[in-house]
This record gives C-alpha cells, sequence and structure tokens, in this order.
C-alpha cells in the first residue's frame, strides 16, 4: 500500500465564517451531516482528487488549522509503530460509526497528522 493521503479536515473557530470563505474561494460542494447531539460535521466534495471535512474546533482555545489524513492497512498497528519511532498520540484510536476509524499523532518534529482505516465490508 502506498499509503496516500485520503481526507484532509479543517477544525475551525469560527464554522459559518469557515464555510462561507472557501465556498465562495473554491467551488466546493459542502453537505452537512449530523455526527450526534450538538455535532455537525461538513463534508467537503471538491470534484477531482482528495475531499475532506470541517468542523468547529473540538479544542476552545486552540487555533483554526488544517490536518491531512493518510490511509493505512491497520490503524492500530500504524499508531503503535507511530509511537515506537517518537510521535506523540493526541487522539488514540477512534471508530467513526459505519465509516472507519482515526488516530491522531504529532510526530516528533512536532507536525500534526491523522491516520485512518476504511470501515471492512
Amino acid at each position: 500500500m502506498a499509503n496516500p493521503f485520503v481526507h484532509v479536515e479543517l477544525a475551525t473557530t469560527d464554522i459559518d465564517q469557515a464555510k462561507s470563505f472557501y465556498q465562495s474561494l473554491f467551488d466546493w460542494n459542502l453537505h452537512d451531516a449530523e455526527m450526534g447531539p450538538g455535532f455537525t460535521y461538513t463534508l467537503i466534495g471538491v470534484g477531482e482528487g482528495t475531499g475532506g471535512g470541517m468542523m468547529k474546533h473540538p479544542m476552545p482555545g486552540a487555533p483554526s488549522a488544517w490536518l491531512p489524513y493518510v490511509l493505512v492497512d491497520d490503524l492500530a498497528a500504524a499508531t503503535a509503530k507511530a509511537k515506537t519511532l517518537g510521535a506523540s498520540i493526541v487522539k488514540d484510536v477512534t471508530e467513526v460509526p459505519n465509516t472507519g476509524s482515526f488516530s491522531i499523532i504529532v510526530d516528533p518534529t512536532g507536525a500534526a497528522l491523522g491516520l485512518w482505516q476504511p470501515k471492512a465490508g
């Protein structure tokens, strides 16, 4: 497996402003998906290439930031390997119902990266 980038996600301090800005700047198709009580995730359809999503930043006080996700075959193994190579685990393996699972690491240089494994099936 080549481990391509498969998703890019914006955690923003102002979701309405971000949606307005990116819809005006690019020809992106934005679609809100209710993910649970009080949590809306906006899917970004870009046409060709890697799509993504955006959400209200889950960490109050943190700045807005984009996070890329890389496809892995075995999320638990990749997350554990990253840790042995010096990464910090910001978010351990977490399931996204009916979709897949992800983790978020910070590499030894301080750069954040998401790891993604789609649901089998």
